[in-house]
C-alpha cells in the first residue's frame, strides 16, 4: 500500500467513533495555515490548499464511501472555494512581500466594506440554503450555507488584509461546531472549538500590529 492509499483509508477509532486520518491531517494543515496567517507569512496559503484538498474528500462522505456517509455540500464546496481564493491571496501577498518587510499590512475594512460583508453573509446564506437543500445537504442546511459564505468572506478579507476577517471566522465557528458534531465530524468540530479561541487571538494580534504601525508613522491610533 502506498502513502496515498494509506492516507485515503486510514482510520482512528475513539469511543466507538470512526474518524478518518484525512480529516485530522487536513484540519492540522488548516491550523498551520491559520498560524501562518497570524504571522502574515506567504506560506500560509499553499499550506492551506493542501488541507483543503484533503478535507474536500472527507466532507463528501457518501460520494467517497467513507465510514461517515454524510454529505456536507457547503463544507465540501468551500474547500474548492478556498483553493480558488487562496491562489488569489497567495499571489497578492507574494507581490506585497517583494516591496515590504511583511506579506500584508493589516488595516480596517471600513464602514462601507463592513456593510457589504454583512449583507453578503446574510444574503448569500439565504440564497444558498435552498440550493444546498435541493442537492441533499445535511440539515440544518442554513448552517452549512452560513459556513460556506462566512468562509468565503473571511478568506477574501484575509487576502485583502482586513483585520475584521478574524471576526467573520468566529461567526463561522459558532455555527460550525454544533453542525459538525451533529453530522459526526468530531475531529473537525474539536478543531473548530480551538479555532474560535485562536481567531480571537489573531484579531487582537492584528489590531496590535495596526497600532504599532500607526505609532511608527507618528499617527495617534484610533
Amino acid at each position: 500500500m502506498n502513502v496515498i492509499e494509506w492516507l485515503f483509508d486510514a482510520q482512528l477509532v475513539i469511543g466507538g467513533q470512526v474518524i478518518l486520518w484525512r480529516e485530522i491531517i487536513g484540519n492540522l494543515f488548516g491550523l498551520a495555515s491559520a498560524l501562518g496567517g497570524l504571522r502574515r507569512k506567504v506560506w500560509a496559503w499553499p499550506v492551506g490548499i493542501i488541507g483543503n484538498v484533503l478535507l474536500f474528500t472527507v466532507f463528501l462522505g457518501a460520494v467517497f464511501d467513507t465510514p461517515n456517509p454524510v454529505n456536507l455540500l457547503g463544507q465540501a464546496a468551500r474547500q474548492v472555494m478556498f483553493i480558488v481564493v487562496s491562489i488569489y491571496g497567495w499571489v497578492r501577498w507574494a507581490r506585497h512581500r517583494q516591496v515590504s518587510e511583511s506579506a500584508v499590512d493589516p488595516k480596517w475594512a471600513g464602514t462601507r466594506n463592513r456593510i457589504i460583508l454583512a449583507i453578503a453573509l446574510v444574503g448569500g446564506t439565504l440564497i444558498l440554503t435552498p440550493i444546498f437543500r435541493a442537492l441533499g445537504s445535511f440539515e440544518p442546511v442554513w448552517a452549512d450555507a452560513w459556513i460556506f459564505m462566512g468562509s468565503l468572506l473571511a478568506t477574501w478579507g484575509m487576502a485583502k488584509g482586513w483585520t475584521e476577517f478574524w471576526l467573520i471566522w468566529i461567526a463561522v465557528d459558532i455555527v460550525g461546531v454544533p453542525l459538525l458534531v451533529s453530522a459526526g465530524y468530531y475531529a473537525s468540530a474539536f478543531l473548530y472549538v480551538f479555532y474560535g479561541a485562536f481567531t480571537l487571538f489573531g484579531f487582537i494580534t492584528w489590531m496590535r500590529v495596526q497600532r504599532r504601525a500607526k505609532l511608527a508613522e507618528g499617527v495617534s491610533p484610533a
